[in-house]
């Protein structure tokens, strides 16, 4: 039954993307959660499994997963992994996953037969991101960076999609200051850090490229890790900062120079935030508006409601679990 539901799904959504640039702009609600599940077994996940139902409900045309689907201090096992897997295929639609830095670059603070940050990356790739098609009961097609663009073949995690002329993105960048060893004393970090900033750049660039070639209403770029947790006392992005290339000289530089609304959605400090908070040069960036999620104890989720006609592109507001406990 589910493959059955997955191919009335891939063609009804192959048609889609075929028209997205012709079809007429229409609203629409997703859901962005992450940081979750945080925490004992028994206890939080059975509060999570709750939020998935009330997901399950609303019916979202889709839900994204920012990262970080156990802490920082468990196990990176297979196991792990494969439970994590499960977790995401019970969303009844899509579900769309991009990593966090409890996924993969803090393994190494669990001892053991999964502590290599590169090996677990790699098992993390080959589990979450080897289908053409998002994850989830009722899955739909993606774009992959590692298809698009040769060059970049090691990041399928860097997907892509349409849905009502609003072009979706991810983008791999990662809280622990996205992995930047900026003392370089690790040259295996080091490289990783590098290759993947000029992944992510490129996977930008060519987001702009497309919204502007495909004459799109807007566009959504998601990540896990919070830009602000490494800010300076003078500036947002500071050398030290792993966010500094891939969002602060190239993101938001394209953003602003973009008459399209733009959404950054993030997670990692686990409080639930819409604002505008990106300036260049002093100057606010009125057409971006950034939403972190909430987590950890925060078991909740965000509901977006996305029209690009209205004054208010986006508009977020919480979502619960089902229960008070």
């Amino acid at each position: 039954m589910r493959n059955l539901l997955r191919i009335f799904a891939l063609i009804y959504y192959g048609i889609f993307l075929c028209t997205a640039v012709s079809a007429q702009t229409k609203s629409f609600t997703f859901v962005a959660l992450g940081d979750l599940p945080y925490g004992d077994t028994l206890r939080v996940e059975r509060k999570y499994q709750k939020l998935i139902a009330s997901i399950n409900a609303m019916s979202p045309a889709f839900s994204i997963h920012v990262g970080d689907f156990k802490t920082g201090s468990s196990e990176c096992s297979d196991a792990e992994f494969d439970k994590q897997f499960d977790h995401f295929n019970r969303f009844q639609n899509a579900l769309i996953y991009t990593p966090g830095d409890n996924d993969w670059t803090d393994c190494h603070r669990f001892p053991g037969a999964f502590d290599n940050p590169l090996e677990r990356l790699k098992a993390l790739r080959k589990r979450f991101f080897s289908e053409q098609e998002s994850l989830g009961k009722m899955s739909i097609p993606l774009d992959r960076q590692s298809v698009l663009m040769a060059k970049f073949a090691d990041y399928p995690e860097n997907q892509r999609w349409i849905k009502n002329r609003v072009l979706f993105v991810t983008l791999h960048i990662v809280g622990s200051n996205n992995n930047y060893d900026r003392k370089m004393n690790n040259a295996g970090q080091h490289a990783e850090f590098i290759a993947r900033d000029e992944a992510n750049i490129a996977w930008i660039h060519s987001a702009f490229d497309l919204a502007k070639s495909a004459q799109l209403d807007a566009l959504v770029f998601v990540f896990q890790g919070d830009v602000f947790i490494e800010k300076g006392t003078t500036e947002i992005f500071p050398v030290t900062s792993g966010f500094r290339s891939s969002v602060g000289e190239n993101l938001l530089t394209l953003a602003a120079k973009s008459d399209k609304p733009i959404l950054i959605i993030h997670g990692d400090s686990h409080t639930f935030k819409f604002d505008q908070p990106f300036f260049i040069a002093k100057q606010k960036i009125n057409n971006l508006n950034r939403l972190e999620v909430p987590g950890a104890n925060d078991v909740r989720a965000v509901l977006v409601t996305v029209d690009v006609k209205s004054a208010s592109p986006f508009v977020a507001k919480l979502i619960g679990n089902g229960q008070d406990d």
